[in-house]
This record gives structure tokens, sequence and C-alpha cells, in this order.
């Protein structure tokens, strides 16, 4: 494929990222992507042969770019928690730019997509939390009582659940504070006295900095 070729690819990829997240993937046809972008059907199918395609790329680019942000936060955070936090923070920036029903959509139209994600979760991101829980257990912060395998597994599937549409309508519950709420739920349940002393002075860091945005 000619640049040019690359450069019309990588502008209906980016079209149609922008029109899933502002009105959700389903609602959401070829169409409106051609015409989001003011090209033909015939280019655009030149290019995906159907909206499934389309669905699948952007979910791999997702994927990439969370594993790739992810290793960048656990190199440079100060300490597990800290890790833990600025991941927090990753996903709910990346969760406030999503339309409501983006996951919904992605469970029941897109399955393959879905089970990408999932593979992703069970694979990547368990071994993250592992990691992180023995970090650390060794450095006192978490209590060295815990299975990690079972509150790795428990951790990953609070992420799932925060975005199941039947457990958490998302008319009535935004998954953004849902999340953040299971999380304080099981930091709360693993963290010794040290580790509540360090959670809380990063959580005046982390509001003093959010108040320094919004000024």
């Amino acid at each position: 494929m000619n640049e040019n070729g690359t450069d019309t690819r990588q502008r209906i990829l980016q079209a149609a990222q922008e029109l899933f997240f502002s009105y959700g993937i389903r609602s959401i046809t070829m169409d409106d992507i051609a015409r989001h972008l003011s090209i033909s059907k015939k280019t655009l199918y030149r290019f995906f042969e159907d909206k499934h395609q389309i669905v699948d790329t952007l979910t791999r680019f997702e994927i990439s770019d969370s594993v790739r942000c992810s290793l960048d936060i656990a190199r440079q955070a100060k300490d597990p928690i800290d890790e833990i936090l600025q991941s927090m923070e990753y996903m709910t920036k990346k969760l406030a730019g999503w339309h409501p029903s983006m996951v919904y959509d992605l469970q029941k139209y897109h399955p393959k997509s879905w089970d990408e994600f999932r593979k992703f979760s069970e694979e990547h991101m368990l071994n993250a939390v592992i990691r992180n829980l023995k970090k650390g257990i060794r450095q006192g912060l978490y209590r060295n009582d815990i299975n990690v395998l079972v509150l790795a597994r428990l951790r990953i599937e609070q992420v799932s659940l925060a975005m199941n549409p039947h457990v958490f309508p998302p008319a009535k519950f935004e998954l953004r504070k849902v999340e953040m709420e299971l999380l304080n739920h099981f930091l709360q349940g693993i963290l010794t006295l040290k580790g509540r002393k360090l959670l809380d002075q990063h959580e005046v860091k982390y509001k003093s900095k959010k108040q320094k945005n919004v000024a």
C-alpha cells in the first residue's frame, strides 16, 4: 500500500474511532463513516471489508496502546501503590472519552473484538497485577498473608464487572466512578498500615494535581 493509501486508511480509523467514542459502535454505519470523511463508500470498502474489520483493528490498537502505557507506568512508578493509582488514572481518562454503550456494543455485536480484549485482560493485565502484588508484599505495603493468584484474578474480574451493563447499567452508573469504587474496595482489603499511610500521601498529591489542572 502506497503512502497515500496508508494515510487514507489511518484517516478512516481515526474518523471511526471519533464516531464510536461519541455515539457508540452500534449506531454508526459504514455510510456514516464515509459521510464523515467526505469519501465514497467504494473508497471506504477498498480499505475495510466491513465495520467488524474496523472495530477489530481499533481494538488491537487500543490493546497495544494499553500494553505500552502499562509498561511505562510500571517502569516509572515510585512504588506499587503509585503504579496502581497511575494505571487507574490512565484507565479513567480513557473511559471518560468513551460513549456509555461502547463496552456493551463491543460485547454483544463484535464478539471477536471482545474476545481479544478479554484475552488481553487474562494475560497481560493478570501478570501485571500479580507482579504488583508480589512487589507490594516485599515492600511491606500489602499484607503478606494474601493469596496473590486469587486476588489478582479478583482484581481483573472487578474491572470486567464494572463494564457489565447488566450489573451496572450505563444509564444509572458512571463507569469511571464504579471502577474507582471497586479499586478502593480492593486496596482497603490488602494494605498494611504502612501501605495505608502511603496511599493517603499519594491521594493528597493526586487531588492537588487535579485541582491545579482544573485551575
